[in-house]
């Protein structure tokens, strides 16, 4: 089934120069860009994005580190595009994630793994309409 997911290329990911090689990866596995913007976040957009996080002792790091500079932020469709986007991503800590996966060739550490993608059809569907108000599916 055709669906959409969210993702996001962190501030490390754009500082670096990585955002073109990044959203290749995501085009040359099939993935169709519906939309895209560049922007920096907020605290309060990213106390909403990361809600479950905001009360725990890493999270002024995480927040220092979200709102440092600017994100690209895009709204991607394919088959099972949660699912493929997860894979595509690979695991948080890039020491942990599989050869050929964004954060395994570009990540640094759990902190700075420039990227995030949505995990599920719930999340993805909130963060579409948090990043992206005025988009309609």
């Amino acid at each position: 089934m055709v669906e959409q997911t969210f993702i996001f290329i962190k501030p490390d990911g754009v500082e670096r120069g990585l955002s073109e090689t990044i959203l290749q990866k995501f085009t040359d596995n099939n993935f169709k860009i519906l939309h895209i913007k560049e922007l920096t976040l907020t605290k309060e957009m990213a106390d909403i994005h990361y809600n479950e996080h905001v009360d725990k002792p890493f999270y002024p790091d995480l927040l220092s580190f979200i709102t440092r500079g600017p994100i690209i932020a895009a709204i991607m469709e394919k088959e099972n595009a949660v699912e493929e986007a997860r894979v595509l991503v690979g695991a948080t800590n890039p020491a942990e994630a599989e050869e050929g996966t964004i954060r395994k060739e570009f990540g640094k550490n759990t902190g700075e793994n420039v990227i995030h993608a949505s995990d599920s059809e719930k999340s993805a569907e909130s963060e579409i309409q948090h990043f992206f108000p005025d988009y309609v599916t």
